[in-house]
């Protein structure tokens, strides 16, 4: 049996915010796989289903962020798990927004979830890293418990929806070939369209000149002239 787990904040009034990214991949796992059955055990929601024919857990905790850990623990020692059976899905500030990074063991980094997981079942489980991009050391706490803006949607819908369709790799061992996965779900997304090359008011308004050659004199010569001006 294996554990994921999203951190996040309860309530309604944090369901959008960055930092609640990791609630949102598990949320996105459990649709993927008709995971549902929601229980309040353990200080946190906890549902049980198959993902990729192996039996797993899923736990957003209900604890707030800084108490992470507490509910963590508790599922663990419940259902015996060591720290290998455990996957945490995270909001990863110094990534990219869309970008995905996996690794076992590892500092906290400052992330007052795993801050708090760490010490209470050991450094060795998965982290799945979420990149959510760092808005500059003033604004960290604002950027984390703001909403996700209308237009990250661009990256973060694909991103999660293929979260839910590939997690079962993560089972597997296949970190790399779920990271890839994930990197071809955002692919352009950042990539901004050119813009049309803005035209200045003079030249938009300027007449095109004639493609043929005007004539140099007479009659249609003075009338063509009138319309077009005379050649610069």
């Amino acid at each position: 049996m294996k554990l994921l787990v999203g951190l996040g904040n309860p309530g309604a009034q944090y369901a959008g915010n960055r930092h609640n990214i990791g609630f949102m991949a598990i949320d996105a796992i459990a649709a993927a796989h008709g995971i549902s059955g929601w229980k309040s055990k353990h200080a946190g929601l906890l549902a049980e289903g198959s993902l990729g024919g192996e039996r797993v857990l899923l736990l957003k905790p209900q604890t707030f962020m800084n108490k992470s850990g507490d509910s963590v623990q508790q599922v663990a020692r419940f259902y015996k798990l060591i720290p290998a059976d455990i996957i945490v899905f995270y909001d990863e500030l110094d990534l990219a927004p869309g970008k995905v990074r996996v690794k076992v063991g590892g500092g906290n980094g400052g992330h007052n979830g795993l801050r708090s997981i760490d010490p209470q079942i050991g450094l060795d489980y998965k982290r799945v890293r979420l990149g959510i991009g760092h808005p500059g050391k003033e604004f960290v706490t604002h950027h984390v418990l703001g909403d996700f803006a209308k237009a990250d949607k661009a990256w973060l819908d694909p991103l999660l929806d293929d979260i839910g369709r590939h997690a079962g790799m993560l089972l597997k061992g296949d970190d790399s070939g779920f990271m890839n996965k994930l990197a071809l779900a955002t692919k352009g997304s950042d990539e901004a369209k050119p813009e049309p090359k803005a035209q200045s008011h003079i030249r938009q308004a300027r007449q095109a000149k004639p493609q043929a050659e005007l004539p140099r004199s007479g009659p249609m010569a003075d009338m063509l002239h009138k319309l077009f001006g005379k050649g610069e």
